[in-house]
């Protein structure tokens, strides 16, 4: 992946808390799958895109360490789901559920 679109926020994104990093993946996915359902592949694909960059900056974030492996296999997970053969039989609905918890707690924590 060659295209950076988010340019200038790594170094933010560290800011972020691991939950508010997580909702805002979150966010992405959710366009993602929206944008697909809508038949629109380049604004889904873009989606994607934005997500897994900031799925390799929370990958890159050193406080993130601890939850490395499954953030790692979030990754993995969703390029399988989007871009493979859903070899782990992933939904739409199942990412909604993951994500959507992130998206509360970190709701909650502001």
């Amino acid at each position: 992946m060659n295209n950076v679109f988010h340019t200038d926020l790594e170094e933010r994104w560290k800011d972020f808390s691991l939950i508010e990093q997580m909702a805002n993946i979150g966010a992405e996915v959710g366009r993602t799958i929206n944008w697909r359902k809508k038949g629109n592949k380049t604004m889904s694909t873009n989606a994607l895109f934005r997500g897994l960059e900031l799925l390799d900056f929370t990958i890159n974030d050193r406080k993130n360490k601890d939850s490395l492996k499954e953030i790692l296999r979030v990754r993995e997970a969703l390029v399988d789901f989007f871009l493979g053969d859903n070899t782990y039989k992933s939904s739409d609905a199942i990412w909604g559920k993951y994500f959507y918890f992130f998206n509360m707690a970190a709701r909650k924590n502001h």
